[in-house]
């Protein structure tokens, strides 16, 4: 497998491994935020229409997401994988949120984070197949 480079290697290096520790924090806190059933996460499932086990399985691929993410520290390739991973969850986010009509402001957060992890896994792309 292929460590990831050195940060004096590149800007765009060192803008990849802070989008991707703010993406950790997000997920991170989003994920046990859902497992444990916070009022605001309980809230919006409601909203959504969605039943509360669906919460605590989307808990639960959000911190899958953050762990592989974290091992990109070490993996590059990983950082794609878990940029994948995170970008079906805020597609299936986006479309309940389009299936309810919710408000622009509510359905902008999950194209937002779609945006920001598109954007860390083109910039981690070629280092996918070494993962295989």
């Amino acid at each position: 497998m292929k460590k990831i480079k050195s940060m004096e290697e590149s800007p765009m290096t060192v803008f990849s491994i802070v989008l991707q520790s703010l993406l950790i924090a997000y997920y991170v806190f989003s994920g046990f935020a859902k497992m444990i059933g916070a009022k605001y996460w309980v809230d919006v499932f409601n909203n959504l229409k969605l039943p509360q086990w669906f919460r605590v399985i989307t808990g639960v691929v959000q911190l899958v997401g953050a762990a592989v993410l974290i091992i990109g520290f070490w993996y590059a390739g990983a950082i794609a994988w878990g940029g994948i991973w995170l970008g079906v969850t805020m597609l299936v986010a986006f479309l309940a949120h389009i299936r309810v009509k919710d408000s622009f402001g509510k359905t902008v957060q999950p194209v937002v984070f779609l945006a920001l992890i598109v954007i860390v896994t083109m910039i981690n792309a070629d280092g996918m197949l070494n993962l295989l």
